[in-house]
């Protein structure tokens, strides 16, 4: 079987669009946010490549192709933030201040728990950019000594958590504003999370998608500053 696949150069961009695709059936069947076609895609990748007995290198080879949408797909989503401007303007100090506020709770609360836990330096820095986007992610956990694949997984577990859980933190907390609700989503779950807020509404998905480029700027700017307290 493997022999097969490897020559087909897009065998896993094909099984990851179809599994995402099973993702949104069940998602629009169910209706509730615990159906998260990611989650779903991803539970479903991994059982297709047990159960063939498939190496995640030959699935690899085909599935990278996908990651080259990733910055476009970020960058789209300034477009929401565009059409929502008046609301930016309106409240700019609150925003920004939400989002540094954000930030550094995540980031200060990576640092405790590796102090906690006893983690070195590269399992420390390998953790410290999971609320951002998987583009900005990746670099700096390369840049900074950590490893770059686990960093991955920690941003889509992050993601996925955010997405799932934001709608039933809002209603347990009664947060309504819409404004805030965006904030807290896009800059605890980056892009996975925006996707969420845009179902909430147009304003929650505009500060989310704010959120993920001030947060994204915000880590990289902090991160030096966090990445030697633990040698």
């Amino acid at each position: 079987m493997n022999e097969i696949l490897e020559k087909s150069v897009f065998f896993g961009m094909f099984l990851t669009l179809l599994c995402y695709q099973i993702g949104l059936w069940v998602k629009k069947k169910a209706k509730c946010s615990i159906a998260n076609p990611l989650l779903i895609a991803s539970v479903l990748i991994i059982a297709a490549l047990l159960v063939f007995q498939i190496d995640y290198q030959t699935y690899e080879n085909g599935a990278k192709y996908i990651q080259y949408f990733l910055t476009p797909a970020t960058v789209s989503l300034a477009v929401p933030l565009y059409r929502q401007l008046s609301v930016l303007k309106r409240y700019p100090r609150a925003i920004f201040g939400g989002i540094a506020a954000g930030v550094l709770t995540a980031m200060a609360g990576v640092f405790l728990l590796s102090l906690a836990f006893g983690l070195t330096h590269e399992q420390y820095m390998t953790l410290l950019p999971k609320s951002i986007t998987t583009a900005i992610g990746m670099g700096i956990s390369e840049k900074m000594g950590g490893i770059p694949a686990i960093t991955v997984v920690s941003i889509v577990v992050t993601g996925i958590c955010g997405a799932v859980l934001a709608e039933g933190v809002f209603k347990l907390l009664k947060i309504q504003e819409p404004v805030a609700r965006g904030l807290a989503i896009g800059t605890g779950a980056h892009a996975l999370g925006t996707s969420r807020a845009m179902e909430l509404g147009e304003v929650e998905g505009a500060m989310s998608s704010l959120s993920i480029v001030v947060a994204g700027i915000l880590t990289v700017a902090a991160v030096p500053v966090f990445a030697g307290l633990i040698p």
